[in-house]
């Protein structure tokens, strides 16, 4: 999955141009000219796990990003929300949301994976984490986001969203 996110931040296209082809290692995914090889043994370590995007510390985004992917699938879940509540009965719409709200939690998750522990982990990932232009710009436009406090709000409100989702839509 986590091969996915990043072609969509890299390629042109996305990851609806991806192509997969087996290699002797890993699958082989590219787009628009970006090439990632997700290894089997890390794959099967993440299902083991149902780590979404993966068991380990990111090689391919960096913790500003994850937190600009962590804001968009929230953005999507709030608004996949307010149509659900027009419509409830719909299982397509649900389901949608659900996934918005986890890869939301799963986003910031892999973000927290940066923060030091400890003290020293307060302000959230030493700048040397954000290695992309992207990454760096989204921590300069706003600090704040990345202190471990923050992070861990939004993982804890990303996580309850998706609570009551299911409460409030359990048959």
């Amino acid at each position: 999955m986590e091969a996915y996110v990043y072609l969509d931040l890299v390629a042109p296209g996305g990851s609806e141009q991806a192509a997969v082809t087996d290699g002797d290692e890993g699958w082989l995914v590219r787009a628009g000219g970006a090439e990632v090889l997700v290894p089997y043994e890390a794959e099967e370590a993440a299902r083991q796990s149902e780590a979404t995007f993966g068991t380990g510390l990111s090689a391919l985004l960096d913790p500003g990003q994850w937190v600009l992917v962590s804001a968009t699938y929230a953005s999507r879940a709030l608004e996949g929300g307010l149509l659900l509540a027009e419509d409830p009965s719909d299982p397509e719409g649900l389901d949608a949301v659900a996934a918005d709200w986890s890869f939301a939690a799963d986003a910031v998750a892999e973000a927290l994976k940066f923060v030091p522990e400890g003290d020293a982990g307060a302000d959230g990932p030493d700048l040397e984490s954000f290695w992309t232009e992207m990454g760096r710009s989204a921590r300069d436009a706003a600090p704040g986001r990345f202190t471990r406090a923050k992070l861990e709000s939004d993982l804890a409100f990303y996580r309850q969203s998706l609570a009551d989702l299911h409460r409030l839509h359990a048959d």
